[in-house]
């Protein structure tokens, strides 16, 4: 069921804080919270969803984001640690913290990089991918539910909006 526009206004966190910034300080543009408001607050929204669909396989999501990201880089499922920093949001220290706490959980292996002794590699146990593939399907999922009040259009537009906002943070 959709809520009509004035309802989704009237319950809207962002607008309400909105108007209290421009009755009480009317000479500051606070136009950027209607959006970076919002993706603040959404942030918050989708990781509990997210996090509530994990936990049915016993994950939270930055160990779920470990487990997809060696997933989708196909056979045999294995990537440096500093390919691993590239595609996920974590610094390396929680990086390091979260692939030990999942190596002792028998989610991943680490081994030795063999084109480099000094290196390490990290690798999928059968475990690690029984769990990723099923967490995967669920969590793509609640994604797609997450964004359903979309019309394609707009589900489009936003995808669109949003990476040219990340892009053009040089970030």
């Amino acid at each position: 069921m959709k809520a009509d526009h004035a309802e989704i206004w009237a319950n809207d966190l962002i607008a309400r804080g909105m108007s209290r910034w421009q009755r009480e300080r009317p000479d500051i543009d606070c136009s950027g919270k209607a959006i970076v408001g919002r993706i603040l607050h959404l942030h918050d929204v989708i990781l509990r969803a997210v996090d509530r669909t994990l936990a049915r396989h016993g994950l939270k999501y930055p160990t779920y984001a470990v487990l997809a990201t060696l997933r989708v880089a196909g056979s045999p499922y294995r990537m440096s640690p500093g390919e691993l920093l590239e595609t996920l949001l974590l610094s390396s220290g929680g990086l390091s913290n979260l692939l030990r706490r999942m190596e002792k959980d028998g989610l991943i292996r680490r081994m030795a990089d063999e084109r480099d002794g000094r290196g390490v590699i990290v690798e999928l146990t059968e475990e690690g991918l029984r769990i990723a593939d099923v967490a995967m399907k669920d969590h793509a999922e609640t994604e797609r539910k997450l964004v359903a009040v979309l019309s394609a259009d707009a589900h489009k537009q936003t995808a669109d909006a949003l990476a040219m906002m990340i892009a053009a943070s040089g970030l």
